[in-house]
């Protein structure tokens, strides 16, 4: 594959009118607004990009995106304005036109869960495991989950996620329609390209004109959806609840939530 410009923390290469986005922070892939603002300005090049017909999401190391590091203290006392911005480059994400497959591999936890529900499609593998844990920090939802899960998966299940914060794996999120493929680990990405290349022999024009008929107004509900779960957060990065998650995950031990 060519090399495709320069990203921070983000390689692009692009062979056969299918890109690859590969997220480079292994092993986690921890995100922050600086690599989702990396990774909107790719999508939005390949958007212009007439040899590009279909972008595959991938990420180097153990994990896809095991969300937001709050082992860091920027992270913990993260300023309204700060996830604002993150917020603003997520939406950016939802707003490309190109067809997304997402190869998913290893955790796609809280945001990175958000990230993984960018793309059109996910193709994952029995060792993927994906987690809405907000409400096991004391916290809200956020990167337009409160959109995109129940949209995919159901209101019901996007709940019991979003209540429980239970991890869902693999065989388990293909058979809830949270995967579309299984595949072992190690063909993950090849399977990913795959799929993006089938899509890519078909008419560009005809396949972007259908995506935006099926997505319209998706990026504006998820824009509305995340000033609001902005706002949640805001308020509940105060509780000691929320203390209280960040400690537990920290100490890896079971929170002891006083609903304060």
């Amino acid at each position: 594959m060519a090399a495709y410009g320069e990203f921070t923390d983000l390689k692009v290469s692009l062979e056969n009118y299918v890109a690859v986005a590969e997220i480079q922070r292994p092993p986690n892939n921890f995100f922050d607004a600086v690599l989702i603002n990396a990774i909107a300005d790719a999508f939005e090049a390949l958007d212009a990009d007439t040899n590009c017909r279909a972008i595959v999401l991938a990420a180097a190391g153990k994990n896809f995106c095991a969300g937001a590091d709050f082992s860091a203290p920027s992270r913990q006392g993260q300023s309204n304005t700060n996830a604002g911005d993150l917020y603003r480059q997520a939406v950016r994400l939802f707003r490309t036109r190109k067809p997304i497959v997402g190869a998913i591999q290893g955790a796609a936890v809280g945001g990175g869960l958000g990230l993984a529900l960018v793309p059109d499609f996910r193709v994952a593998c029995e060792e993927a495991r994906f987690s809405a844990n907000f409400s096991r920090l004391g916290f809200h939802p956020g990167f337009g989950l409160t959109v995109t899960l129940p949209e995919l998966i159901g209101e019901n299940a996007a709940n019991l996620m979003f209540y429980t914060g239970r991890r869902v794996k693999g065989a388990e999120a293909f058979r809830m329609g949270l995967a579309d493929l299984l595949v072992p680990l190690e063909q993950v990405r090849s399977a990913a390209i795959e799929m993006a290349t089938e899509i890519a022999t078909s008419a560009p024009l005809a396949v972007e004109s259908v995506r935006a008929t099926m997505r319209v107004g998706l990026a504006d509900r998820i824009a509305i959806a995340t000033d609001h779960e902005l706002a949640e957060q805001t308020w509940l990065r105060g509780t000691e609840d929320f203390k209280e998650g960040i400690a537990a995950m920290a100490e890896r031990r079971t929170p002891d939530f006083k609903g304060n």
